[in-house]
């Protein structure tokens, strides 16, 4: 079957922070019509919609949707843990590439303050034993961390550098959680939480939404001459080797990017910014391998000779990724995609990335009994 090209005509998010007294729906309507606006649309354009969300209980996305004035129409509600909202961009990238519909809307949308899990670690899934032992899910991240610090001879304080390089770029990204600038002593003594990862080394609870609309590539021209193109949209689950293989680096993300970049026909060479799942900050260094942006074993100098800062060869996380901007689970997948966007279009500010022309977008999650984790998204755009 021959697929369409489809492109992204607007984008909207929130302001990510705690919110207790908004109901998720009212962040995902704000979100909406943010996407609304700057698509340049009417509410009565969009004939179908996803929406990713993860603790707010049925058919949320009906009731964001209707207080957007968006009703009658196909609405599916996702949720696929922290790659939520990635795969609602994917279904909807699905839909109009196959020809099913010509224009549609994909949200993400998540309040952590008022989620079942505030204030506590995400308990382990019925029939998950060693989670049941103690092996939740920090633990796992600090188990991979130990070892890959023991493994790659990487240090905390390297590691810490990777939340001060976030936080630094949070501080100008209006859209943020946090705006306060880190030393590498503030990131390795705040509150331990996990040995080896302390509060500043994790994201924190996070309430926001985000919003894309899509259209098909033809239709888009005749909204923008500059449409955001999705040039690879992919969706992957893990396998049952977790802990059987090196804890350092998950292959999981690796094939789903390799798919990625012969989808898009780019090379990692190719890309001009990432927005990748820093949920921890060594979860960043991994990822740089993971996803063929140098060998093992280079990843640290990629950091540490700013290849990676808002001005170097390859900005990574110049909104303030995880760590600085927030993670509202299912909003994260969307609010990349969004930050993209706007680097793309020229219209990310303080932040705006030189000449940007293709920017990936990452994120992983989802835990899962034995399973290395139940979900990773990969997308690519490029204008």
């Amino acid at each position: 079957m021959a697929m369409r090209e489809v492109a992204i005509i607007g984008v909207g998010s929130t302001v990510f922070g705690k919110f207790p007294q908004k109901a998720i729906f009212e962040l995902g309507t704000e979100a909406i019509w943010a996407a609304l606006k700057d698509a340049g649309i009417s509410p009565k354009d969009i004939q179908f919609a996803y929406y990713a969300n993860l603790y707010g209980g049925m058919v949320e996305g009906q009731a964001a949707l209707r207080d957007a004035g968006i009703t009658d129409i196909e609405v599916t509600n996702v949720e696929n843990a922290c790659t939520g909202g990635a795969t609602a961009i994917r279904r909807a990238w699905y839909d109009i590439a196959s020809g099913l519909y010509d224009i549609g809307i994909a949200i993400g949308a998540e309040s952590m303050t008022t989620s079942p899990i505030a204030g506590k670690l995400i308990p382990p899934a019925k029939g998950d034993v060693s989670g049941e032992l103690g092996m939740n899910t920090v633990a796992k991240f600090a188990l991979s961390q130990r070892r890959y610090m023991d493994v790659c001879g990487v240090t905390l304080q390297q590691i810490a550098q990777v939340s001060v390089k976030n936080h630094h770029n949070g501080c100008t990204n209006p859209y943020s959680q946090y705006k306060r600038e880190f030393s590498v002593a503030d990131i390795i003594n705040s509150r331990l939480i996990c040995d080896p990862i302390t509060q500043l080394q994790s994201c924190s609870t996070t309430d926001g939404a985000a919003a894309a609309v899509l259209t098909s590539l033809d239709i888009a021209k005749r909204f923008t001459t500059r449409p955001v193109i999705i040039a690879a949209s992919i969706i992957r689950a893990g396998d049952y080797a977790f802990r059987q293989k090196d804890l350092t680096f998950s292959d999981m993300t690796n094939k789903a990017s390799k798919d990625a970049y012969i989808m898009a026909g780019v090379g990692p060479d190719d890309i001009d910014l990432c927005e990748l799942h820093d949920a921890f900050a060594v979860n960043e260094l991994q990822h740089y391998v993971e996803l063929d942006f140098c060998r093992s074993g280079e990843e640290v100098g990629l950091l540490m000779d700013g290849v990676t800062d808002l001005k170097g060869r390859l900005p990574v996380n110049p909104s303030g990724g995880l760590l600085s901007k927030g993670h509202p689970l299912s909003a994260t997948g969307v609010a990349q995609i969004a930050e993209i966007v706007w680097q793309l279009r020229g219209q990310a500010g303080v932040n705006q990335i030189a000449g940007a022309r293709i920017g990936l977008a990452h994120t992983l999650g989802g835990e899962v009994a034995d399973l290395e984790a139940g979900a990773v998204g990969i997308h690519i755009l490029k204008i």
